[in-house]
């Protein structure tokens, strides 16, 4: 004779048996790095480096030289083009295509240094200046505060204008003069929280270094926030190497974005009606920004479960 207990309710056992053996079936999908803004940003930038390395294999990136092709050619999809140039050539004689292959990711690797400078200046100087306080604190936030009330555009046209041998690394360098202050004041900000938590106090207690506290306790528990700074900080300095560049303070002798949009603009392209001239390294520069912001909006949900909405 079968026994049923009043108990139980009919059906629960079946709807929490297979949640009890673990076997759900989605285990291997829920993994926070299978972010969709983070890995349709991540696949932007790649496509952006796949440029410079698979570029010169599939394209003859000497076209992109003065007076290596025809002159204001239109792309070939539109009358008068040529297939031997797919986007068009300008005034100076240089194919848009090869200028685009060439330039593109020159223009983000002097991001990617610029802002790299700038945030690991920052976290060390913001870890300092959060974790020992005092009189260290004060005088890191003060210069910090200082550099960011300084307007940063009119001081690199000026650094940029007397600077005689202007190549991509000097450009870096001069954008991370002023990329290090907002990533210092967001470093000391963190650590200002992560100290008091009770692995840090604990870490104190033992005796544990500064160093080896802010290294091994701090800074690992930051590593998704700074990356998330990271893509904000090169999109920054990007931003502002394109500035200086369509000023017509940048490498002249190296095809970047920034100075094909120079040269349109001194060469009355828009007037012209030669929008490919233009119009080609300011999209380009679209898909950096946006696959830049996606990859920062995806790594601040992943470090942040509340964004990702989970319970």
């Amino acid at each position: 004779m079968s026994v049923t207990n009043p108990n139980i309710t009919p059906g629960v056992v079946e709807a929490t048996a297979p949640a009890a053996s673990g076997k759900t079936g989605l285990n291997r999908f829920d993994s926070p790095w299978l972010n969709p803004k983070f890995m349709i940003g991540t696949g932007l930038i790649l496509i952006i480096v796949l440029m410079s390395l698979l570029g010169p294999l599939v394209y003859d990136t000497r076209k992109a030289r003065v007076a290596s092709a025809k002159l204001n050619l239109p792309p070939m999809w539109m009358e008068k083009g040529d297939a031997a140039h797919p986007l068009g050539t300008e005034s100076n004689g240089r194919d848009m295509l090869a200028v685009i292959l060439t330039g593109a990711p020159r223009s983000l690797l002097v991001g990617v240094i610029a802002a790299t400078i700038g945030t690991l200046v920052g976290v060390i100087l913001g870890s300092l200046a959060g974790y020992l306080g005092g009189w260290v604190d004060n005088v890191i936030r003060t210069i910090a505060d200082a550099v960011i009330t300084i307007p940063s555009l009119a001081v690199l046209i000026v650094i940029a204008a007397y600077v005689k041998n202007f190549e991509l690394s000097t450009m870096a360098f001069i954008l991370a003069l002023f990329a290090w202050p907002a990533p210092t004041r967001l470093v000391r900000s963190q650590v200002l929280s992560l100290r008091e938590r009770g692995y840090v106090r604990m870490a104190r207690l033992s005796a544990v270094p500064p160093i080896e506290i802010m290294l091994k306790e701090m800074v690992p528990n930051m590593l998704p926030w700074l990356a998330a700074s990271l893509s904000g900080n090169i999109s920054a300095a990007i931003l502002a190497s394109a500035r200086l560049e369509a000023l017509g303070l940048g490498p002249t002798r190296i095809p970047t974005l920034g100075m094909t949009i120079f040269y349109s603009i001194r060469a009355a392209a828009v007037i012209r009606g030669m929008w490919w001239w233009w119009g080609f390294p300011i999209l380009i520069l679209i898909i950096i920004f946006t696959g830049l912001f996606l990859i920062a909006t995806g790594l601040d949900e992943i470090a942040n479960p509340r964004l990702r909405g989970a319970r």
